[in-house]
């Protein structure tokens, strides 16, 4: 989950439960290859915008970094292979660029990082480093490639036909205590009654058995709960996504050494060919089959 706790707002996106990130992991890995017509596809690339691709040919291997608990965005699969939509997000930026011999994806602890970043040892990080003031002194980040937006969800037989998150005004609405979105939750929406929790599947099962009207949360999370065996299709997404940079960052990017920005230029040149070749929509569609939006 890309939520940053607010007991640690500057460090990384980290998922809210040890369950959560079992769940997301394992659904992201059998999920079908293509998705429903009507899931819309993000773009945060002005496709008239033009990036003139850098010369690279100095760099004689591009070595991207990543964890194995970020799923579903860097795990290791069944065979103890690293998965993931950072993971082929990484190769298609590397084969758009013609360099794919020269990449390589390894997986490192989330603590040591930094310092293969600053120590020569990679040349990017793609593993959910928060964008902020003081990550910014220390990293060159791409353009955001994307956002996890925060959603509500309801059962089915209580919203009708209703779509509006104005219908929640007064009731009882779940969110895990202490997360950006419990902050969010009470900024956005003071009309509603939060309950908190500190266990996502103790709130899911409070949704399910009607002791709360809904819930809100990360987007992701509940995209892949909602399709899951366990949710047993008694709910929806209900109004949204809402998207709050205060709240939720400025979404995912690519980090590279300040001495290395030649890179992130390239990069960023990648990223706009794959939204205009349709091959950014290709993975999102793989490992997000029923969207964020």
């Amino acid at each position: 989950m890309v939520v940053k706790n607010t007991e640690n707002t500057s460090l990384r996106f980290k998922c809210v439960s040890r369950f959560a990130c079992i769940l997301v992991a394992i659904l992201a890995h059998f999920a079908p290859a293509l998705a429903n017509d009507e899931v819309s596809v993000p773009n945060y690339m002005d496709p008239r915008e033009r990036i003139a691709a850098p010369d690279i040919q100095m760099f004689p291997r591009i070595r991207f970094i990543a964890t194995v608990d970020f799923p579903p965005f860097s795990f290791l699969d069944q065979t103890s292979r690293l998965a993931g939509f950072n993971i082929d997000l990484a190769r298609a930026i590397c084969t758009e660029l013609e360099v794919l011999a020269r990449c390589q994806i390894q997986a490192l602890p989330w603590n040591e990082l930094p310092d293969a970043l600053k120590t020569g040892q990679a040349e990017a990080i793609i593993s959910g480093i928060a964008m902020t003031p003081e990550s910014a002194a220390e990293y060159r980040f791409t353009r955001t490639y994307l956002t996890l937006p925060a959603r509500f969800a309801a059962r089915r037989d209580s919203a009708g036909a209703e779509t509006s998150a104005q219908t929640l005004s007064q009731k009882r609405v779940g969110v895990i205590d202490g997360t950006a979105h419990e902050a969010m939750l009470r900024d956005w929406f003071p009309d509603i009654k939060p309950v908190t929790f500190s266990r996502h599947e103790w709130m899911l099962n409070a949704l399910k058995t009607e002791s709360i009207d809904a819930v809100f949360g990360d987007g992701l999370q509940l995209s892949f709960w909602l399709a899951s065996q366990s949710a047993e299709t008694c709910c929806g997404f209900l109004d949204g996504p809402y998207i709050s940079q205060a709240h939720l960052g400025e979404g995912l990017a690519i980090a590279v050494s300040p001495r290395n920005a030649r890179l992130a230029v390239a990069f960023d040149h990648a990223l706009a060919a794959l939204n205009r070749n349709g091959r950014f929509a290709e993975l999102y569609l793989r490992w997000f089959p029923n969207g964020l939006f």
